[in-house]
């Protein structure tokens, strides 16, 4: 069993601290900026920043879904999210880039092992980078 690892990133022409801001909001921004992968969104316990609880359930593909149940942090310029289901560990970083913020999301799990979790390290950071890049595009489009 290895680590299994998605990064997507993107220059948003945005101020980091309102791109932060957006990533932090649970209750409005994010289900305006998740892809059709995400179902049956929920916030559970707060909705800004630290403390905020959310679920949902990722589609990864037609036959792999996943229920989420995400503990939130934010720790200087990242926005942490702790799955209470498994390893599942996302981390948005917000850093200056230019006039503006390059944002990077990095997945990270514990991977199966076996042959089973050779195929997951190849292919399931292909399938989450779409999915990552689609939520970047919506950000980006959101604090536009």
């Amino acid at each position: 069993m290895g680590k299994v690892t998605a990064s997507t990133s993107k220059t948003i022409a945005q101020a980091p601290d309102r791109v932060l801001a957006a990533l932090a909001d649970y209750e409005t921004v994010r289900p305006r900026i998740l892809p059709e992968q995400y179902r049956d969104y929920a916030v559970v316990e707060g909705g800004q920043g630290s403390g905020t609880v959310v679920q949902w359930i990722l589609q990864a593909t037609s036959k792999r879904s996943r229920n989420m149940k995400m503990s939130v942090t934010v720790e200087g310029m990242q926005v942490v999210e702790r799955d209470a289901n498994s390893s599942l560990v996302t981390t948005w970083t917000v850093a200056p880039s230019g006039s503006g913020s390059e944002v990077t999301v990095l997945t990270e799990w514990d991977g199966a092992g076996g042959i089973g979790g050779f195929f997951e390290k190849i292919f399931a950071p292909r399938g989450l980078n779409a999915i990552q890049a689609q939520t970047l595009t919506n950000l980006e489009k959101h604090v536009h």
